[in-house]
């Protein structure tokens, strides 16, 4: 049905848009983890905590095994991480929808490609 098509070139136009999205929101991220990094890569400046976060604790065996609380870098790294599933989801969704041979479904993903990236 007309109304079926509309709606499906809609959704296909919105995953597309939400996949560029996605792909900005995770070079945002790799440019702050970028900047959460140390100076220095040695293992030592990226275990050791930061000045001041002085713990009874710290130099326990069961702390080092087990940190409680990890580097900024990390998170931002698991950030990053989750990006990446969601943009590789959206993706394939896209190339599938994209794979039913549909003119329409084809141009509300080109559509949508060029209206994400333009936001």
């Amino acid at each position: 049905s007309p109304a079926g098509m509309a709606l499906s070139v809609l959704v296909i136009l919105l995953l597309s848009v939400l996949y560029e999205a996605v792909k900005m929101g995770k070079a945002v991220l790799l440019r702050r983890a970028l900047l959460a990094l140390p100076r220095s890569l040695s293992q030592e400046a990226l275990s050791e905590p930061q000045e001041g976060d002085s713990g009874p604790a710290q130099g326990s065996p069961l702390l080092m095994a087990f940190p409680i609380s990890f580097p900024r870098w990390f998170w931002f790294h698991v950030g990053q991480t989750l990006f990446h599933v969601v943009q590789v989801v959206l993706g394939y969704m896209v190339m599938l929808a994209v794979m039913s041979y549909n003119a329409w479904i084809f141009l509300g993903a080109i559509a949508g490609s060029t209206l994400g990236y333009f936001m």
